[in-house]
């Protein structure tokens, strides 16, 4: 991918940029060393403004495993790339104190999904 990614940005005629969208999971891929790693494989590849990276905080749904990375985590996570020359934004979460922020409502489908079929079985 990331030749791709490479190749893509040497092809053009016009100065590109790659925008790498990176999910925070709780746990999983939030520490200061994923933001290391991150950052070096990002500077190996791209020259500091080809490559921007929107932090995203995860929106948990019903019956996920994950969970949401803390502010901090966040904080600290972005803070790593900005010291390592990469353009970096978080994401603004809209929605979630509705559970209507992405993959919310999925959640709330699947749930009413599970509550018809049980009353139609129930009425059965």
């Amino acid at each position: 991918l990331m030749k791709a990614c490479h190749y893509y940005l040497k092809a053009g005629t016009q100065e590109r940029h790659i925008l790498f969208e990176y999910v925070m999971l709780d746990g999983v891929n939030d520490s200061v060393e994923h933001a290391r790693s991150l950052s070096k494989l990002l500077n190996y590849w791209f020259e500091s403004e080809s490559a921007k990276v929107n932090l995203i905080p995860f929106n948990p749904f019903p019956e996920s495993q994950y969970k949401t990375s803390s502010h901090a985590t966040i904080d600290k996570f972005q803070d790593v790339l900005f010291r390592a020359g990469i353009r970096t934004t978080t994401r603004r979460t809209r929605g979630d104190d509705v559970d209507a922020a992405c993959g919310q409502l999925a959640g709330k489908v699947l749930d009413k999904s599970r509550r018809n079929a049980e009353r139609n079985r129930l009425l059965s």
